[in-house]
């Protein structure tokens, strides 16, 4: 099969169409034929040897996939209601900038209704890690105020629509610009802050009457800790997911236990099958539903031929990008 290689750690000419065997599904595994590749952060960070492959793990770039099913393990196929032929969207632990890819059957979802594969190949990657991240770590109630960082990344411009469609009470975006800032809005916040010109802390504090954002989705670490224990509610909820602006921080311990504030964190590609396989229902039952009634809609900001992932990286690096960016075989 043909495939995207990882030829050296570097910028994004390190990508380089190759030849490698076609992989075989196990136990509890589909073989999906690949239409559509998303794109993701994780993807970039890999590249550079920021992120490594997971024990097992393709070393083939790729967390999420469209497609049809070609074959695999016909009993656990038909437990979970698939049959050779289905199209299906995938999070995998990597291999999915391939032609060919194993997915376990639990972490498979049938394309929503109305959408075509490119559209359901933007889904998984995003989708697991606000679901797993907001609703699950940081326990988002109807009526709660919600923050997420960088409003306009693939992360951000899912948190927004799944938040606001599972009844947040006020939904609060950042963006690095005035027009992303529109943007997050069309796409359903109530408040977008320009954190180039604003402080992001103090104006939380003001959109909530000074309670404080319940829940924080933080995709920057660093300095942002900070700033997000300052503007965080009581009993409030600061989730990290990424650590785009280094890894330590200093804050004021004192605010965390006086407002009895919770700082959690996650990863999702090393966490083990049955761990994704429940998100993955509880997509399937509380999310799909409202995609199908366009409730809630993908976001797509760019496609490329596979050919030109580096090309796709590039875009994602350069981080003009609103919504996701997916390769298309």
């Amino acid at each position: 099969m043909k495939a995207i290689e990882i030829t050296q750690y570097g910028a994004p000419e390190v990508l380089r169409a190759g030849e490698r065997p076609d992989p075989v599904a196990g136990a509890g595994e589909v073989l999906i034929r690949v239409t559509a590749s998303g794109v993701n952060r994780p993807d970039v960070l890999q590249r550079t040897g920021n992120y490594p492959v997971p024990p097992g793990a393709s070393d083939i770039p790729g967390l999420e996939v469209a497609g049809t099913i070609v074959g695999g393990d016909a009993q656990a196929m038909a437990a979970a209601g698939f049959k050779a032929g289905d199209r299906v969207c995938a999070l995998v632990a990597g291999g999915g900038y391939a032609q060919l890819c194993v997915a376990p059957v639990g972490q498979c979802l049938p394309v929503p209704r109305g959408l075509t594969d490119i559209e359901a190949a933007s889904l998984p990657e995003t989708f697991f890690t606000v679901w797993s991240n907001v609703f699950d770590r940081g326990r988002l109630q109807p009526g709660e105020s919600f923050m997420v960082q960088g409003g306009t990344s693939g992360i951000g411009v899912t948190a927004i629509q799944v938040a606001k469609a599972m009844g947040a009470g006020k939904v609060i975006a950042t963006a690095g610009s005035d027009d992303k800032c529109k943007a997050c809005i069309e796409l359903g916040a109530d408040h977008a802050i320009n954190y180039k010109t604003q402080d992001f802390s103090e104006e939380a504090k003001k959109l909530t009457d000074g309670k404080g954002v319940d829940v924080v989705l933080d995709m920057v670490a660093g300095g942002y800790i900070d700033r997000e224990v300052k503007c965080v509610a009581e009993d409030g909820r600061i989730v990290i997911i990424a650590v785009q602006g280094g890894t330590k921080s200093e804050f004021n311990a004192g605010l965390v236990l006086r407002r009895r504030i919770t700082i959690t964190g996650s990863t999702l590609r090393p966490r083990p099958v049955a761990f994704k396989a429940a998100i993955a229902q509880a997509l399937r039952k509380n999310v799909w539903p409202l995609i199908e009634s366009k409730a809630i809609q993908p976001v797509i900001h760019s496609t490329f031929p596979v050919a030109d992932a580096a090309k796709a990286h590039a875009l994602m690096e350069s981080n003009q990008h609103v919504g996701k960016i997916v390769l298309t075989w």
